[in-house]
């Protein structure tokens, strides 16, 4: 017994000395350095604080929505790098990190803009009360996603091409004389579902018809490439050759013309006639409103355009033989931010269009090319739409 009691108190012995040289070597490792309290922050004034950790990086800026110019960010001892932005107006506002030359999502931001060529890290600031491209208390529409084997656009994987549509909230699919149809076209780099993942156009839509500020309509929001290579090879180079850009939008106002409208009309409880079809698109999408919308004033009333990329400008070629009279529009409508590279062209495009007499409404507002510019844009035109 004193034996076995001897030998427990040494085996105890060993254990403190081994758990002190352990405790020992723990306390002298470096201790992690903390994380940042939150990589981005909105604060009470509307300004916005960027945080990133590293160390060893050099130089660091981030570039957003907001600025004209990346914002450069300050290192302090503790290699966490901060730039704080000016009071900014209640938004969703996409920004980049840039790390010694290379661009990079936020790291600790789930919330990323969805784009296929250059997605962004986003940050909402809130209003109050709530901004109509807020998620809140109201009757909501629904958005459904359609794929569809294309005969018409060119090298999308499988011939397989897609549309949401939007429906209002309280929507009827036997509501007697059907739903007008509004066919919202989204920009370069963007997919079928940009006026939905990033522009939110369904929740403004929810509240302009919740107010009674818009007449509850179908949206259609299709995929944009008449030709995906235009997007797939070459990317943004590929605006600098007009030929190359005529041949994906002839292609996609075919395959709009001869595929995804006649399924909407067979699908969806829809209002006949052209007083009841609007068109209306950003930046490609703004492009192919303006072309297809006045090549087909047959089946369009309603046309609406933001930031066109119109920029070579040889009208009378791609809207040949356009007669105001007997286009008989009852909306055309063309805006751009003063500070869009694209405004210029946009102008003179205006211009064209009051040397034809169309009743062009011509908008300029503040802001580049951004989403900002856009959702302020389907804001205001949307109540105009479909109104006796």
């Amino acid at each position: 017994m004193i034996r076995e009691i001897a030998l427990s108190t040494l085996l105890l012995a060993g254990l403190a000395v081994l758990t002190t040289q352990k405790l020992r070597a723990f306390q002298q490792q470096p201790a992690a350095p903390p994380r940042p309290a939150s990589s981005h922050e909105v604060n009470p004034d509307g300004s916005i604080t960027f945080r990133y950790r590293d160390g060893s990086a050099k130089k660091v800026s981030v570039a957003t929505d907001a600025a004209f110019q990346p914002l450069p960010m300050t290192r302090s001892d503790d290699g966490i790098w901060t730039v704080t932005t000016p009071p900014l107006p209640p938004s969703i506002y996409g920004y980049t990190l840039n790390v010694d030359g290379v661009p990079e999502l936020d790291p600790r931001n789930l919330n990323v803009r969805h784009n296929l060529e250059s997605p962004a890290s986003e940050v909402t600031v809130p209003a109050q009360p709530p901004a109509p491209w807020e998620l809140t208390d109201i009757p909501h529409g629904v958005v459904a996603r359609h794929v569809f084997t294309t005969h018409v656009a060119k090298n999308l994987p499988q011939n397989q091409s897609a549309y949401f549509v939007y429906t209002p909230p309280g929507y009827d699919p036997r509501h007697h004389g059907g739903y007008p149809v509004l066919y919202l076209l989204h920009g370069f780099s963007d997919a079928e579902d940009g006026w939905t993942a990033v522009g939110r156009a369904h929740l403004m839509l929810d509240s302009m018809i919740d107010s009674g500020k818009a007449v509850p309509m179908i949206v259609v929001m299709p995929l944009g490439y008449g030709n995906f290579n235009f997007l797939m090879k070459g990317g943004f180079a590929n605006w600098d050759n007009a030929s190359v850009v005529d041949d994906n939008t002839t292609l996609f106002g075919q395959m709009l013309e001869t595929e995804v409208m006649p399924a909407i009309e067979r699908d969806y409880n829809t209002a006949k006639g052209r007083e009841n079809r609007a068109i209306a698109g950003l930046s490609m999408g703004g492009l192919e409103s303006l072309t297809v919308g006045l090549n087909h004033t047959d089946q369009f009333a309603w046309i609406a355009a933001f930031s066109s990329a119109v920029q070579h400008e040889d009208f009378d070629q791609h809207i040949p033989g356009i007669d105001a009279k007997k286009a008989d529009l009852r909306l055309l409508w063309v805006a751009c931010g003063v500070e869009d590279h694209l405004i210029d062209h946009n102008r003179a495009f205006v211009s064209w269009a009051r040397s034809k007499n169309l009743p062009v409404t011509a908008i300029e507002t503040p802001g580049e090319h951004t989403w900002l510019v856009w959702r302020n844009n389907l804001l205001h035109v949307v109540p105009l739409l479909f109104r006796k």
